[in-house]
C-alpha cells in the first residue's frame, strides 16, 4: 500500500450542502430557513438565555451570599492521621500528599487536634491549633509553622 494509493472508505466523504442554489436543489428560495422572522435574517441569531425581552432567569432568581474572592484555601488535616508516619519524620504539604492524607496542599495546611499522636514527628504547616500543638508537643515532636 501506498500513499497515492490511498482512498476514503465509500461514504464517509459527503458533499457540502449548497444552499441558495435554485429551486431545483431543494435548498432554494429560503434556502432551509423558512420565511421570515428573526431567524430567516442574515446574521439573526438569539443569544443563549435571551428569553424575546422577558426578564432572563438567571437575572429573576436572587443572588444570596458573600463569595470572598481572597480567601486561602487552607486544608485541615486532624493530628490522628499524621500516626501512620513513621517516628522521626518530618511532615509537611508534600509528605502529606505522597502519604495519601492531602491531594494537594492548597493555599496552606492546619492541623487539628482529633485523634491520638504517639510518634514524635516535626510537623511543618501554616497553622496548629492548641490541642493540636500540645498532642504533637506532648509525644516529642516539633510543631513548627512555615
Amino acid at each position: 500500500m501506498k500513499l497515492n494509493e490511498l482512498t476514503a472508505v465509500p461514504g464517509s466523504k459527503r458533499a457540502p450542502k449548497r444552499i441558495g442554489r435554485g429551486i431545483g436543489s431543494g435548498w432554494g428560495k429560503t434556502s432551509g430557513k423558512g420565511s421570515k422572522g428573526q431567524k430567516a435574517r442574515s446574521g439573526g441569531s438569539i443569544r443563549p438565555g435571551f428569553e424575546g425581552g422577558q426578564m432572563p432567569l438567571q437575572r429573576r432568581i436572587p443572588k444570596r451570599g458573600f463569595v470572598n474572592i481572597f480567601a486561602k484555601d487552607i486544608r485541615a488535616v486532624n493530628v490522628g492521621a499524621l500516626e501512620k508516619f513513621e517516628s522521626g519524620a518530618t511532615v509537611d504539604a508534600k509528605a502529606l500528599a505522597d502519604a495519601g492524607v492531602l491531594k494537594k496542599g492548597g493555599d496552606g495546611i492546619k492541623i487539628l487536634g482529633s485523634g491520638k499522636l504517639t510518634k514524635k514527628l516535626t510537623v511543618k504547616a501554616a497553622a496548629f491549633s492548641g490541642s493540636a500543638k500540645q498532642k504533637i508537643e506532648a509525644a516529642g515532636g516539633k510543631a513548627e509553622v512555615i
